[in-house]
């Protein structure tokens, strides 16, 4: 067994697996941006070292940073948790190549089955029924071939995605080239990788997981099924197992089918096979070469650790138990606590945590890493813990989620705990019968209005990032670094007045003023009878749609915003002309921030 593990990652799955960790003994390291020198995986493991700048998820992606932290803090493995470099291959192959063990499947079997269009390919030779696709496109002219031969709509997906991000839906002709540029954008951005494939798009299908794990032994056990269809904008949101919406038959020979195409790969370690299931037919979507955010709701049902199962297994030990053995028992519910405002069409939310007490009790479970006081940025994704709960049925899951979100107090910005708590009144999700396009389709945004209204903060005293009342708790924090590795040197002093920082926003950006600067040096006011467009959310500008002298409608995407892993088309509530535009293409922004004027 390992004695040291670096996880390379950050968040609740960076302390989900330095907890596994502990409870095999070994001893773990976090390696950490500036933006998270206070993070809570830094606060949890035995030791830290620092890979990056503040604004920069790259920090994290930075191979030679992780693997120079791995050497000095001398461990044996590394484990990817998932997102950043859990899928990329070259970075496995590096860690493979030297004295490090890499928790998670051979670099091989992630280059076979990591890149969508090669595992698509895998699958069907194992006789796993997929949906009709492409290889990899990169012409307008392909997608049009493709609509012409299977109709609209189209997905156009990235080869290296997952989560929904670099997948792009094609509704109509019109759509094409906008939809293929941000698709390969997203690819690049994300997974390092701007090659895309095309895929006939289900209407409404239901989207099945089944969590996978093999060993070096030639034993390969699946853990049953998840369903992930309650999804906005292709990102789940609520996952549970088992499905409400299979038969025994259907979920047996999905089961096989997930069990049979892994064995044909050589793979070892966990990992998930994904489908789409309509009309009673079920249809291979993708491989997913790691651990799952929603992996708790399989551990719960079926009482196996799969983190530890992973660390096992990256050990050389054998699986220790048959399919035959696997029971499924009871139901498992998983809640994504997001920092978004699902009345805001799911908008990223920043702020501190004034109050975060979370919920407990029988068959609650929250994954974290955040606690009360702590500032949450748009740095990474929005999402800031996991409530997983579990029950003798699905009934009686509903019912005690019911009580664990209304228990789940959070105050200081906006989350989706509002919205969860609406759907545990909503007919289609109690029955089991949405799809994958219910919410962005079927439902009533009037209703997350009201929810919001009803369960959301008090925008009186709540997502106000700077301000404090009288008798707040006060934290400080002292560190040191020596050599890029974190020393806590104080412990934490609360009830002291807060700190002065000098002002600004922090780091070494520095505050746009209201003013656009002439190329002459002079200043130029921004216009006051027109219509400004300020920045919701702080974020990074993707792309700028249009010049000064252009004429834009009301409804026009004049932005494209990216804030925490989410891109975000901003779009000019009346028409105009366009007379200034203040940002430019990967500049970043905060709240409130003008970016355009339109006269």
């Amino acid at each position: 067994m390992f004695h040291k593990v670096l996880v390379a990652n950050r968040g609740e799955i960076a302390v989900r697996v330095m907890r596994a960790c502990e409870e095999l003994g070994i001893r773990t390291v976090a390696v950490y941006s500036e933006a998270d020198k206070h993070a809570g995986h830094v606060r949890y493991a035995d030791e830290a070292y620092n890979v990056g700048p503040a604004r920069a998820a790259d920090s994290y992606l930075d191979q030679e940073a992780v693997l120079e932290a791995a050497r000095k803090a001398d461990a044996d493995a590394i484990h990817p948790g998932y997102g950043f470099m859990a899928e990329n291959a070259a970075f496995a192959e590096r860690v493979e190549a030297g004295d490090l063990t890499w928790i998670g499947p051979p670099s091989a079997a992630m280059e076979r089955l990591g890149e969508k269009t090669k595992a698509r390919s895998v699958m069907a030779n194992a006789g796993v029924p997929v949906v009709p696709g492409t290889d990899p496109v990169d012409d307008p002219s392909a997608v049009e071939a493709f609509a012409d031969e299977h109709g609209y709509p189209i997905a156009i997906k990235a080869e290296g995605g997952g989560g929904g991000r670099g997948m792009k839906v094609v509704e109509a002709p019109d759509e094409i080239e906008k939809r293929l540029a941000a698709a390969k954008r997203e690819g690049e951005a994300y997974f390092d990788n701007d090659s895309v494939y095309l895929e006939r798009f289900l209407d409404a299908p239901r989207h099945i997981e089944v969590q996978i794990i093999a060993d070096h032994h030639g034993n390969v056990r699946h853990l049953g099924e998840r369903d992930c269809s309650l999804q906005r904008r292709h990102q789940k949101i609520i996952e549970e197992g088992p499905s409400p919406a299979l038969s025994d038959d259907l979920r047996e020979r999905i089961g096989a089918a997930a069990r049979e195409g892994i064995a044909d790969t050589d793979y070892t370690n966990a990992g998930t096979v994904e489908f789409l299931v309509q009309d009673g037919e079920f249809y291979f979507l993708e491989v997913n070469t790691r651990i799952q955010v929603e992996h708790p709701v399989t551990e719960w049902i079926t009482g196996i650790d799969i983190v530890k199962s992973q660390v096992r297994v990256a050990a050389g030990e054998e699986i220790g138990f048959e399919q035959e053995a696997v029971e499924i028992d009871g139901h498992a519910v998983e809640f994504r606590i997001n920092a978004e405002n699902a009345a805001d069409d799911f908008a990223p939310a920043t702020g501190r945590l004034d109050t975060y007490d979370p919920p407990g009790g029988i068959g609650v479970r929250v994954d974290d890493a955040v606690r009360q006081g702590d500032d949450i940025g748009g740095d990474y994704d929005s999402m800031i813990a996991k409530l997983i709960v579990h029950a003798g049925d699905r009934e009686e899951c509903l019912a005690r989620s019911e009580r664990a979100l209304r228990e789940f107090d959070i105050e200081g910005i906006h989350t989706v705990v509002p919205f969860h708590r609406l759907m545990l009144t909503d007919e289609r999700f109690t029955a089991g019968t949405h799809t994958t396009n219910y919410l962005d389709q079927d439902l009533d945004p009037g209703r997350i209005d009201r929810a919001v209204e009803r369960w959301g903060p008090d925008e009186e005293t709540d997502g106000n990032e700077n301000g404090h009342e009288d008798g707040d708790v006060t934290e400080r924090e002292f560190t040191v670094e020596v050599n890029g590795k974190r020393f806590e040197v104080n412990l934490e002093e609360r009830g002291a007045p807060e700190i002065p920082t000098g002002g600004g926003s922090g780091g070494d950006r520095m505050e746009r003023p209201d003013a656009a600067t002439a190329d002459d040096g002079g200043e130029k006011a921004v216009a006051g009878d027109g219509e400004r467009i300020e920045a919701e959310m702080q974020g990074t500008v993707l792309s700028v749609e249009v010049t000064a002298g252009d004429e834009v409608a009301a409804g026009d995407v004049v932005l494209v915003l990216e804030a925490m892993k989410m891109e975000n088309d901003i779009v000019a509530e009346s028409g105009g002309t366009v007379s200034e535009v203040l940002v430019s293409e990967g500049e970043s922004v905060d709240m409130g921030d003008p970016m355009l004027v339109l006269e």
